[in-house]
């Protein structure tokens, strides 16, 4: 016998979306300035503000990542995340206060139907797939469609082949992984949430290359600024026809 297929259950997305919502209206502070799915402080507490979402089939070691970079913790009994979870954690990228947050969602499909507002605000994602387990690392193409389909174009994205340590049962090699990032201009790295192998460098890479992004933004963005004449500018006029004082008058 097949197996039926999974319904989408309407009144579970109805709430799932609009959890999403909230969550996003109030994970990001009032005194919060974004734009172009980037945040910056008008506070102390922070210089950057970062969503990073974490995608990838069920299983393959989403939450737990989440967990060792936030928290330093693994669960060797994690369950299958249930809608969507988040975490925190503030870091100095480039001597500037970055705080990074973390969102996870289940991989399964009837979650699916939730995820523009998932993506809303990202501007970075880690896409992870299980080294063991080549189904997850067949299904990376759609999971980058559906991300360039609901993300910002300039979004930061990573590959990572997780569970590293379990080498003696990998299914997906090192190197197509590699051949697949490079063609799908992806960074990669093979990382391990059981024994923090890589999973700082993941979140480090994507964030600096944030930071990257925005800091030239910025800075293009004063360089405009500064090229415009403001009130009061005195632009000098080579030919005109001065009075007797020696000022330029007009007609």
């Amino acid at each position: 016998m097949g197996s039926k297929e999974e319904k989408t259950d309407p009144t579970f997305v109805a709430v799932a979306y609009g959890f999403l919502l909230v969550i996003n209206f109030f994970s990001f502070p009032k005194f919060l300035v974004q734009t172009e799915g980037m945040a910056y402080k008008v506070d102390h507490e922070y210089d950057y503000l970062f969503k990073i979402v974490l995608i990838g089939d069920s299983g393959v070691g989403k939450s737990n990542i989440l967990s060792r970079f936030t928290r330093n913790e693994f669960c060797l009994e994690s369950k299958s995340t249930i809608g969507v979870e988040f975490a925190t954690r503030t870091l100095q990228v480039e001597g500037k206060t970055v705080k990074a947050q973390i969102w996870d969602t289940a991989g399964q499909e009837r979650y699916r139907a939730i995820t523009s507002a998932y993506y809303r605000g990202a501007v970075g994602a880690l896409l992870v797939y299980d080294i063991t387990k080549k189904q997850s690392f067949d299904n990376v193409l759609r999971w980058l469609r559906e991300l360039r389909e609901h993300a910002d174009s300039n979004i930061v994205l990573m590959l990572a082949g997780n569970k590293s340590d379990l080498n003696h049962l990998r299914a997906v090699s090192e190197t197509d992984a590699q051949q697949l990032a490079e063609k799908e201009e992806l960074a990669f790295l093979e990382t391990s949430a059981l024994d923090a192998n890589n999973v700082e460098k993941a979140f480090q890479t994507i964030l600096l290359d944030i930071y990257h992004i925005v800091s030239k933004k910025a800075l293009a963005a004063q360089e405009a600024a500064a090229s415009i004449p403001t009130k009061g500018t005195t632009i000098k006029v080579e030919n005109g026809v001065k009075d007797s004082k020696g000022n330029c008058c007009s007609n």
